[in-house]
């Protein structure tokens, strides 16, 4: 690939990521896996837990979007980069998900999504500075993070909340099968300390935008 074409293919990625993250005429690949599904009663409080934990997982994808641009930015395979790239594609699909259900539940994503954007895209670029097999790593423990987190979400929603409910689901299985692939392409463990300081991060930004 043309450095060019590396740089287009970056850039329209990067604005994909902007419009999903800030709502600004979101696109997607695949439809969501909720459409159709009916919209079962659902209390006042679980409405209000089943918003917040889709904020949550709104950011999440904001945050795992602008981690990829980052990391194909500096990536030194093309496969890689690649991989990264239709990575970060599926990350919007979740992301338009994640927003859609959100306007279903009258409320909105969070308001720090710009903070969590920069931080993460810094993340990206630093993991893939240190090159592909580390960046794979990264992409390994921050999905396999994920789907923990995205299990626990499963034992909180409420059971008639099928429509969220589907989406996490689908979530889930696209985040496994992103962990598998990169360690496919020989990811590289991270040290402990590091996996450490990602779960606290997630913690802190889970906690956060569940209310903001």
């Amino acid at each position: 690939m043309r450095k060019s074409s590396v740089a287009d293919a970056v850039i329209v990625r990067f604005d994909s990521v902007m419009r999903a993250a800030f709502g600004v005429g979101m696109r997607q690949w695949r439809p969501s896996p909720a459409a159709g599904l009916p919209h079962l009663p659902m209390s006042a409080r679980e409405r209000r837990h089943a918003a917040g934990l889709m904020r949550v997982n709104h950011t999440g994808e904001v945050c795992a979007q602008a981690l990829y641009v980052g990391q194909a930015a500096l990536s030194r395979n093309k496969a890689t980069r690649a991989a990264l790239l239709n990575a970060a594609g599926e990350e919007g699909d979740h992301l338009f998900w994640c927003a859609e259900r959100l306007q279903e539940l009258d409320s909105k994503g969070s308001r720090l999504n710009a903070f969590w954007f920069v931080g993460s895209f810094v993340i990206g670029v630093t993991a893939a500075a240190a090159g592909d097999k580390w960046s794979m790593g990264f992409v390994e423990e921050t999905e396999h993070q994920v789907v923990r987190h995205l299990q626990g979400h499963l034992g909180e929603l409420a059971v008639n909340d099928t429509r969220s409910r589907v989406i996490v689901e689908t979530m889930l299985d696209d985040e496994a099968r992103h962990a598998d692939k990169a360690s496919g392409r020989g990811s590289a463990q991270l040290p402990s300390l590091v996996r450490r300081w990602m779960r606290l991060s997630a913690s802190v930004m889970t906690s956060v935008a569940y209310w903001v």
